[in-house]
Parts: structure tokens; sequence; C-alpha cells
């Protein structure tokens, strides 16, 4: 994954917590082990009980927790919403979300495991543990849990899925199968950064710098630059001989990031 897709805690998450699709990028479940149907999140669900309902709040806080990086409450409120349910899958899921980003891998995939058991075609869960195979070198495993997310026709936001099983892709080196899942994210979703970023870097490494581009100026429209969506904006309008443009990205990275890796390399005419 590149630099530009890991910046931030809460774009991490965005990918992680929901998604949806009504057809696949990949292919089915992996080895079975589920046997998943189509289902609606448990997220979206009206809980059946007291119990289900108090544990259904604690998890909602605990999620609200991991979004601003508080990983040990988050964790506390999803063992007391099992202390109220012990089999609520949600909780799980917050478990093996927390276990992830704090890279204690073993916790991890043992939670999504079990939430997973509990409901096998919750959207939400496949999308998770998806996402955590991919960071684990299992890439394909991971694209199988990724499209079954991305085929629930119940899930609310298809971008994620397509963005994951993309960057998925990216890990093995494979532009060509990432670039159309990158569309397709960015094509549900125009406000989806992360997807025009990686279209335009995809597009300037096969040498298609019009197309990259036309991805950074829609980039830019709706997200503020990075030093890296900059960095790559010059070097772009660089090779479409585009003077004043490159002069005006060269402008933007000495003014507003002075002290990043990109400036040094421009200073130095590093530009490949």
């Amino acid at each position: 994954m590149t630099r530009f897709a890991m910046r931030l805690l809460p774009a991490a998450l965005s990918l992680l917590v929901a998604a949806c699709a009504t057809t696949a990028p990949g292919g089915g479940v992996s080895s079975g082990e589920f046997a998943p149907q189509a289902a609606r999140p448990l997220a979206d669900r009206t809980p059946t009980t007291a119990a289900e309902a108090r544990a259904k709040a604690h998890v909602e806080l605990g999620m609200a927790y991991l979004e601003i990086g508080r990983f040990d409450v988050a964790l506390d409120e999803a063992r007391v919403a099992l202390g109220e349910d012990g089999n609520h899958a949600p909780a799980f899921h917050l478990m093996g979300l927390v276990y992830m980003f704090v890279e204690d891998n073993a916790k991890a995939h043992e939670n999504f495991q079990r939430a997973l058991r509990l409901a096998p075609g919750d959207p939400d869960f496949n999308n998770s543990y998806g996402w955590f195979l991919c960071t684990q070198g299992r890439e394909v495993e991971g694209l199988e849990h990724l499209a079954v997310a991305a085929r629930n026709p119940f899930y609310r936001t298809p971008t994620r899925p397509f963005t994951n099983s993309a960057l998925c892709h990216l890990r093995m080196g494979n532009d060509a199968a990432a670039e159309p899942l990158f569309q397709r994210a960015a094509d549900v979703d125009p406000s989806n950064a992360q997807a025009f970023f990686n279209l335009a870097e995809i597009a300037y490494r096969r040498g298609d710098f019009a197309t990259a581009r036309v991805n950074l100026i829609r980039l830019h429209q709706q997200s503020e630059p990075s030093a890296q969506s900059i960095w790559l904006g010059l070097r772009t309008e660089r090779h479409l001989g585009n003077r004043d443009a490159e002069a005006s990205y060269a402008a933007q990275l000495r003014n507003r990031f002075a002290d990043s890796v990109e400036y040094q390399a421009m200073l130095q005419g590093r530009f490949e």
C-alpha cells in the first residue's frame, strides 16, 4: 500500500467498517469454511433482546473510540459487550479491528474468525477480515473474503471492498487487476481520494500521463493535497511539458511541505 493510503487512521478505518456492491471483484469464500450467504450487516439490524441492545450500544461506543485511536477503551467496550451477550458477533469484530491496528495478528485472526463463525455472511466482517488477510501475505484468501463483502446486495458503500481489493492487488504488484477496481470504487464514490490517487499513480507508471493528470485534478477538486499527490502532479506535468503547472506544484510543495522527502527529492532533481 502507498504511504498516501496509510497516512491517517480514519482513512484506514473507513475501508474496514463497512462496504457494499452488487458485483464481486474476485472469487468465492476462502476454503468454504464459513459458507456464507448474503446477509444484512448485523450493525444495521434492530436488537431483539435487551441484552443485545446493550451489547450493540457498547460496540458502537467502542467503534467511536477506535476511530480516535483509543484502542484500550475500544477493547474494554468490546469486552463489556460480550459480558452482556457472549455471542455478540460485532464485539468480536471490534476486537479483531483493535488487535489488527495494534499488530497483535494472532488475536486479530482469532477474533475475526469468531465473528465470522457467528455471522458468516456479514459483509462488514468479510471486508475487515479480507483486508487483514491481505496485509498478512494471504492476498488470495483475502480477495475471496472481500468478494463476499462486495457482492452482498445489502451493503451500503460499494467503494470500500472495491478499494480494498484493488489495494490487495497492488500488494501483489498487479496494476492491471487493481486499476478497474479503483475505477469502480471512484465511480460509486466520487469523493474516494484514495482511489483517484492510485488511479493516477498507476497511469503514471505505465506512461499515460494525460490520464494521470485527469485523476489528480479530480483528486484535488475534492480532497486536500498531500506531499505525495503534489509530487506526483509535478512529475506528471513535467512529462507533459506543462511548465506553468509544474511550477505551481513546485511552489505548493515548497510552501506547504518543505520538510517532506518529496521536497528534498525535487531540490536534488530526483524526479524518477
